[in-house]
């Protein structure tokens, strides 16, 4: 099992923060944010790794 959600399809994203300081912006080293990952059964019975949000979508808990 990866970090991709098996409903939707999200996976991982590179972001740049950007750091404020004395008026001018630092550069800052890029971050890799994951999505909320949760594990859930489905209908089928079958167990799969699912987002949060795709979770809240579908009523299940």
């Amino acid at each position: 099992m990866s970090n991709i959600c098996a409903i939707c399809g999200k996976g991982s994203t590179l972001i740049t923060p950007r750091n404020k300081l004395r008026g001018k912006y630092n550069p800052a080293e890029k971050k890799r944010k994951y999505p909320n990952l949760q594990g859930m059964t489905l209908a089928s019975g079958k167990k799969v790794k699912a987002c949060a949000k795709c979770i809240k979508r579908r009523g299940v808990v």
